[in-house]
Order: C-alpha cells, then sequence, then structure tokens
C-alpha cells in the first residue's frame, strides 16, 4: 500500500481528476494549500489574477493506492499536470504501515478499495 501526495497547478485539477479516474482511481482528498519550490517571487496567474510572492497557491492530492495501482496513478498525474514550465510540482510516494476502513473495520489492502 502506497500513499501518493502530489502537489499541482490549482489549474490542472480537473485534467488530472480525469486522468485519475480514467485509470480506476476515484479515491482522493483534494486540498488548497500554499508553497513555493524554485519559483520564489515567480508571477503566476490564478484565476485570471497574477499574484507575486514567495507562497504561491497549489492543489495537493493523497491518493492512498494498493502496489498495482501505484505507476498508472503517477502516470496518470504526469500526464495531466505537466505543462513544461517551472512549478508544474512534485509527486512523493510513501509506504502505507497500515489502512483502516472505520465503517466495517477492514483492514490493509482491502480497506484501501
Amino acid at each position: 500500500m502506497k500513499m501518493i501526495v502530489a502537489i499541482i497547478q490549482p489549474y490542472k485539477l480537473e485534467e488530472v481528476k480525469k486522468a485519475l479516474y480514467a485509470v480506476e482511481v476515484n479515491l482522493i482528498t483534494v486540498s488548497e494549500v500554499l508553497g513555493h519550490g524554485r519559483q520564489c517571487g515567480v508571477t503566476e496567474v490564478y484565476r485570471g489574477v497574477k499574484e507575486t510572492g514567495n507562497l504561491l497557491r497549489k492543489i495537493q492530492l493523497e491518493i492512498a493506492v494498493n502496489d498495482e495501482f501505484l505507476e498508472r496513478t503517477i502516470t496518470a498525474i504526469i500526464g495531466a499536470a505537466r505543462t513544461g514550465e517551472v512549478g508544474d510540482g512534485k509527486i512523493f510516494v510513501t509506504n502505507i504501515e497500515e489502512c483502516v476502513r472505520i465503517r466495517t473495520g477492514e483492514r490493509g489492502s482491502v480497506a484501501i478499495g
């Protein structure tokens, strides 16, 4: 079991969701976050407004997957989120030690779905 955390541009969210649904990855958590990488001080356009500063709006996706879904999930995110410009984002993958579905008490890969 793996936890994928992806930081992407806000305007790429709908494309990324469609790409994930196409590879049968449906369970995602989406958060609006602030941050920056190497592009400190770079001006970005978000919803038609130029923003300059050291904290830029980003979207964070958290996706728990079973091991057989890992590569297809990463490939889908990259394919939908990449523009080739600085600030496209990052993907982090970590191991999940345990997963428990609260409603049923199921554990492990069965609980992820």
